[in-house]
C-alpha cells in the first residue's frame, strides 16, 4: 500500500478546510450571501487557489459527494458481490463514517447536520447540483455494470438497474434527514436507517437478480 506523502497529506488538509469553511459561512450567513472569494479570504489563500481544488462553488459545500463515484467504480465491479449487495455495502460504509463523526463530535455536530441539510433543500443551486450528481453517479453505475455483464452503457438493462440502485442512495439521504434528530440516539437512528434502505432493496433485488 503506497504511504500517503506530505504534499498529498498538505493538499487534503487544504482541501478538507477550504470545504469546512465553506460549509460553515454558508450555514451562517446562506449559500447566496457567501462569495468563493470570502471563503477563500477566511482560509488566507486566493481565490485561484479555492478553483485548483473545487470546480465550482457548489462542490465546495458538497466534496463529500465525489467519493461516491469512486466507491460505485469499486463495489459494482466486483463479482463477488450482486449489485444491491454492492450498492448496500457502499451505503452502509457511509453510514459507518457518519456514525464515527457524529459521534465523535456530539450534539453539535448533530445540529450541524441538519441545518447542512436544511441548506441544500432551501438552495436551488444545491438542489440543482445534487440532482446532477446524481445523474452522474447513475451514469457511472451504468458504465460498470454493462462492462461487468458484457453490455453496452446504453443498453436499457444496465440504464435501469443503475437507475435502482441510485434508487437507494436517495432512499438514504431522506431517511438520514427524518431519522437523525437531537434527543434521539444516534445509533438507533442509523440502524432504523439501514433498515429502511435494505427494505426498498428487497424490492428490488430479485428483479436485479436476473440481470447477467
Amino acid at each position: 500500500m503506497k504511504t500517503e506523502g506530505l504534499r498529498e497529506r498538505k493538499k487534503r488538509a487544504m482541501r478538507q478546510q477550504l470545504s469546512d469553511t465553506a460549509a460553515r459561512m454558508f450555514i451562517e450567513h446562506g449559500f447566496d450571501a457567501v462569495r468563493v472569494a470570502d471563503v477563500a479570504e477566511a482560509c488566507g489563500v486566493s481565490e485561484k487557489t479555492v478553483y485548483n481544488y473545487f470546480p465550482s462553488k457548489e462542490a465546495l459545500v458538497m466534496d463529500q459527494l465525489d467519493t461516491m463515484a469512486d466507491a460505485l467504480r469499486t463495489r459494482l465491479a466486483d463479482p463477488a458481490l450482486s449489485p444491491v449487495a454492492a450498492m448496500v455495502k457502499i451505503l452502509d460504509d457511509e453510514l459507518h463514517n457518519l456514525g464515527t463523526s457524529l459521534t465523535t463530535a456530539g450534539n453539535r455536530a448533530l445540529t450541524r447536520f441538519r441545518k447542512f441539510g436544511d441548506l441544500i433543500r432551501e438552495t436551488p443551486a444545491l438542489r440543482a447540483y445534487q440532482s446532477d450528481t446524481a445523474e452522474r453517479f447513475t451514469d457511472v453505475a451504468a458504465e460498470v455494470l454493462a462492462a461487468r455483464f458484457g453490455l453496452h452503457p446504453t443498453d436499457p438493462e444496465p440504464q435501469i438497474a443503475a437507475a435502482a440502485l441510485l434508487g437507494l442512495w436517495r432512499i438514504q439521504f431522506r431517511a438520514l434527514r427524518i431519522r437523525l434528530r437531537p434527543g434521539h440516539p444516534i445509533q438507533g437512528a442509523l440502524t432504523t436507517v439501514a433498515d429502511d434502505v435494505r427494505r426498498a432493496a428487497s424490492l428490488i433485488e430479485d428483479g436485479l437478480a436476473t440481470f447477467s
